[in-house]
């Protein structure tokens, strides 16, 4: 049996500008961390020939292009392995349209599970590469590719992509005490709706053409982003996600609406100093940076709101447990 623990992450700036169809061109930059919520992996090798896959439903199916789950059946494929395993997954919150990288954390942590049970140690750059040529190349879903870096390698990381197709993972380098100050400050709160992130993306991806000096900008936060954070000067940042949100939610037409608009505007009038939503918008959590005096009267200003406490998490993917010991 084998066990991965991979984390969710938390993208404090630049997200958009990781989509190859953007970066390749012009070059983007994200800052990103992994954070201690993580989705775990759980292989086992079968004495018969079928495939199970247990998630929000049971598949039990003879051949791996039977396999429902389209990130698991590319993973078995990718991996050569074909029949006769049992993978199950469990989550701290929910798994899908959280705006927390799920479903590439979920592509990072059945790889490397599968690479375990055959006897291999993939690298994290293998991960991250093989888990964006799943969902990207081959599954043709819209998305960048910060999720699955930051899955594989954790940490507090600037992601600098291109131009052209290299892309670059960098360890922010701040205090200790910096980074904890930073991570008291920021608080994340559930909205009590998870949405299909792929028609959001779709459409963001669609406009890149047309936005590429706003995606230019949200560049520029995240490099900014970055220097504030290792100067240990992180009381700007909440401004600064401030403006990065004013920007982002004009990438696509479904990022907000008045609902969300509504809960953000509370938060900034209880003493939260920035924030933006997670992920591709729409749903999901909502990550604010509120000092120390003001936290309290933002949790009540969003009262109706599910906070969901967290940590910066150093470790990328990783296996926990294995005690198997026959090969394919």
């Amino acid at each position: 049996m084998i066990i991965t623990q991979t984390p969710f992450r938390v993208s404090i700036a630049g997200g958009g500008t990781d989509f190859p169809d953007y970066y390749e061109k012009h070059g983007g930059s994200v800052v990103t961390t992994a954070i201690d919520k993580f989705v775990y992996c759980i292989v086992k090798k079968r004495f018969d020939d079928k495939i199970f896959v247990n998630y929000s439903r049971k598949e039990i199916v003879d051949s791996v292009d039977e396999v429902q789950h389209e990130l698991v059946r590319e993973a078995m494929r990718k991996v050569g392995i074909e029949k006769g395993v049992e993978i199950s997954f469990l989550a701290d919150i929910p798994a899908e349209g959280s705006g927390l990288g799920s479903s590439s954390s979920v592509t990072v942590s059945v790889l490397h599970a599968l690479y375990t049970l055959v006897q291999q140690s993939p690298s994290a750059e293998q991960l991250a590469r093989e888990a964006c040529e799943i969902e990207i190349e081959t599954l043709g879903k819209p998305i960048g590719v910060q999720d699955q870096y930051i899955a594989a390698y954790g940490g507090f990381r600037r992601l600098t992509f291109g131009p052209g197709r290299e892309i670059r993972v960098e360890s922010i380098k701040a205090a200790r005490g910096s980074l904890d100050d930073l991570e008291s400050s920021m608080m994340m709160f559930f909205t009590g709706r998870t949405r299909k992130a792929a028609g959001i993306l779709a459409e963001q991806k669609s406009a890149i053409a047309n936005k590429s000096a706003t995606l230019g900008k949200i560049s520029g936060f995240a490099a900014e982003a970055f220097s504030l954070i290792e100067a240990g000067d992180t009381e700007k940042l909440g401004p600064l996600l401030d403006l990065s949100w004013v920007a982002k939610r004009s990438l696509a037409s479904a990022i907000s609406d008045p609902e969300l608009d509504s809960i953000y505007q509370r938060a900034i009038q209880a003493g939260a100093t920035g924030g933006k939503i997670l992920g591709a918008g729409g749903g999901g959590f909502f990550l604010f940076c509120v000092p120390s005096g003001q936290r309290q009267s933002v949790r009540e200003a969003l009262g109706e709101l599910r906070q969901l406490p967290f940590g910066f998490e150093r470790r990328g993917s990783r296996v926990l447990l294995n005690v198997e010991t026959d090969v394919f």
